[in-house]
């Protein structure tokens, strides 16, 4: 049987009528192959590959499923696509429950997609490895960065529920180990929608505010859906970025989330979280007897060194007897002036017999020497000694000099002979 008489039946028990002769047009056509379809098809399950991948800014998601033999265009609303966990692309072989619908506008049929599934691999492991490996890229889960957990603990936020096993488990443990360590819950959702944002946002609020000095995000176990919000790429950013140390104790120990691979310790448990910020008291006291030993061990030890200097000092002679020291070098410089004196007075007598010697000498090449002998100095008036008969004239006024005293006189002649 042929479509149309498919549809000719359908219309006819419908309506009791006989069967309708002559054309259709082409919207009665279509709208009556996009009812046959819309009732054949109403759920089916479809394996293809993607291919087309669109993202329009409207947040719907247009794609074409194809195998060897054919094409299948589809399209994924905005709400259905938005709880697609993993990130479809090209290439990628899915499985897709929906329906056939026809556009009639364009005379074209396309699945409407309810349901997006990965083929061979689960939704969630997929989401999970993609994110994985562009936030590994990225060097969010590098060792390196990784900061350590404060030794001592002072306050620490627990980002959890307040209602969970989780907080309890890690109040109990606590409490037994220490009261020292001052504890601030910060009451979060820990699955369901919205409860990545509200425990990322919980952390910048800790940070902001420097409520904690160690930040402990935890949860219980529970099915990989229950702990996906801890694998949502805004939970782990926030814990990448955590000014404050962020311990992640989510699940349990076979289940590892992306926020413990961001965090800077990962704790197995919350009861293990618990363990690894606090020390125990009785431990704690221990150390400080320790510690107590330790410094008076040192304070006997340096105060015996100190008294062996001491007494080392004491038999040493600037100490026994310090004005010895004192009257030593008193005598040393009186030694020294009386020897400074001698020979300033050395000096002196050298002196002075130099200086007889020179003067001596000096006396004799003296012309006042020859003048007390009985010669005398005759100058003219321009102060030159007189030695030639052709230096003065008659009535030139000259000066004699003597032993004792000077003589001017007048030339009143002048004789050359000699």
């Amino acid at each position: 049987m042929s479509l149309f008489d498919y549809l000719d039946e359908r219309e006819n028990e419908e309506t009791g009528d006989e069967p309708v002769s002559g054309p259709l047009s082409v919207s009665d056509l279509t709208l009556r192959i996009k009812e046959v379809f819309e009732q054949i098809f109403a759920e089916v399950w479809v394996v293809g590959e993607i291919s087309n991948l669109s993202r329009p800014r409207s947040g719907h998601l247009y794609l074409t499923l194809k195998d060897d033999g054919a094409q299948l265009p589809a399209v994924v609303w905005k709400t259905v696509a938005s709880k697609v966990r993993f990130e479809p692309k090209d290439g990628l072989v899915v499985v897709c429950r929906g329906r056939i619908d026809v556009y009639p506008p364009h005379g074209k049929y396309q699945l409407i997609v309810s349901q997006l599934e990965p083929k061979g691999i689960g939704a969630l492991e997929l989401a999970f490895r993609q994110l994985h490996a562009k936030l590994n890229a990225e060097g969010l889960f590098e060792p390196a960065k990784k900061r350590p957990i404060p030794r001592w603990v002072k306050t620490v936020a627990v980002i959890t529920s307040p209602s969970g096993a989780a907080v309890r488990d890690f109040l109990q443990v606590l409490g037994r180990r220490t009261r020292r360590v001052d504890v601030r819950i910060v009451p979060v959702k820990v699955q369901g929608d919205g409860s990545a944002e509200e425990i990322a946002a919980a952390i910048r609020l800790v940070n902001r505010l420097r409520l904690a000095d160690c930040i402990v995000v935890t949860r219980g176990g529970g099915s990989a859906e229950d702990l996906w919000a801890f694998n949502e790429e805004v939970l782990v950013r926030a814990i990448a970025v955590s000014e404050i140390p962020t311990i992640s104790a989510v699940g349990h120990e076979v289940d590892l989330t992306l926020c413990d691979l961001a965090a800077d310790l990962r704790a197995l448990t919350p009861s293990e979280a618990a363990e690894r910020i606090a020390v125990e008291d009785a431990q704690l006291s221990e150390r400080l007897v320790q510690i107590r030993r330790f410094l008076q061990d040192s304070l006997t030890k340096r105060i015996r060194l100190a008294n062996e200097r001491l007494r080392f000092f004491e038999n040493q002679p600037a100490f026994a007897r310090p004005l010895r020291l004192i009257e030593d070098r008193r005598r040393g410089i009186d030694v020294l002036e009386q020897s400074l004196d001698r020979s300033i007075q050395r000096k002196m007598e050298q002196g002075e017999a130099r200086l007889a010697k020179l003067s001596a000498a000096l006396e004799a090449l003296s012309p006042l020497g020859v003048l007390a002998r009985g010669y005398s100095l005759t100058q003219n008036a321009a102060g030159e000694v007189i030695r030639s008969f052709e230096q003065v004239r008659t009535g030139d006024t000259i000066r004699t000099r003597l032993a004792e005293g000077t003589i001017e006189s007048e030339v009143r002649a002048v004789d050359e002979s000699r």
